[in-house]
């Protein structure tokens, strides 16, 4: 998935998910066997997500910071990397500067 520019054959939920006053914001889309993904950008600054279903995370542009669930040390993850986080979890990401763009899948 990281290598793609488009989604094909998906429907776009028009209205936006807005978290932390507008820091990040995403858009959810449904694809044709029904799986639901989220892409959207993360504003400079810290966010802390609890996470009901497993989800993968692409980073599509920019980077950020990322404390995974029981690991000490944040990592680093730049545009074409992924992180996997665990169903009913939390983690913490940070962006430093510029925007960080993801694409969010729902089941790992």
């Amino acid at each position: 998935m990281t290598n793609r520019a488009t989604l094909d054959d998906v429907s776009l939920t028009l209205k936006a998910n807005v978290y932390f006053d507008g820091g990040v914001t995403s858009h959810t889309v449904t694809c044709q066997d029904g799986t639901k993904k989220t892409v959207g950008l993360i504003r400079p600054g810290a966010y802390h997500f609890n996470t009901d279903a497993p989800e993968r995370m692409d980073i599509l542009s920019g980077s950020c910071r990322v404390q995974l669930p029981g690991e000490k040390d944040w990592k680093v993850f730049q545009a074409g990397q992924v992180f996997h986080v665990p169903g009913k979890s939390s983690f913490d990401i940070t962006v430093d500067s510029g925007l960080a763009e993801y694409l969010c899948s729902f089941g790992g």
